[in-house]
């Protein structure tokens, strides 16, 4: 089964919610999974070659939360050609720039050669007060792309 660092973006700790049931859906099936709650780059260079989940909300005008610029930054001169990933954005879709973080995120990896699997799942706090509704079925598939 597959390695998986799922790295977090989070303000106000909905992100870390997605991140640990990410965890606990991913483990139930078999992979072995890190959540890193202020990932650093040198937790993200351990997953180059595994597989990488980046949860992350969306703050100010679709900029990342503070706790994950650090990594953005670190990483944007790395080539990632061995990387394959997921992305899991979080958003208010009332507010301009809805999920531009976790969308800005995945730009970026595609920029430095990553390969994300399955498409990036967007969740609106505006609509889905549940967010494992949306989360787990998407959660689930993703898992069973992973080898």
């Amino acid at each position: 089964m597959a390695e998986v660092g799922i790295f977090v973006g989070t303000m106000h700790g909905n992100a870390i919610l997605v991140a640990e049931e990410a965890q606990a859906i991913l483990n139930s099936l078999g992979h072995q999974t890190k959540v890193f709650e202020k990932p650093e780059v040198k937790d993200w260079e351990s997953y180059s070659v595994k597989y990488a989940l980046v949860v992350t909300s969306t703050t100010g005008q679709g900029d990342l939360p503070d706790s994950i610029v650090p990594l953005y930054e670190g990483i944007k001169d790395m080539y990632q050609s061995d990387l394959r990933y997921g992305m899991i954005a979080l958003g208010d879709s009332t507010y301009a720039n809805f999920c531009g973080g976790g969308l800005k995120f995945d730009v970026l990896l595609q920029e430095l050669g990553g390969t994300r699997v399955g498409d990036v799942l967007m969740i609106d706090a505006s609509e889905s007060p549940y967010l494992e509704r949306d989360f787990t079925p998407w959660a689930e598939q993703w898992a069973l792309q992973l080898d």
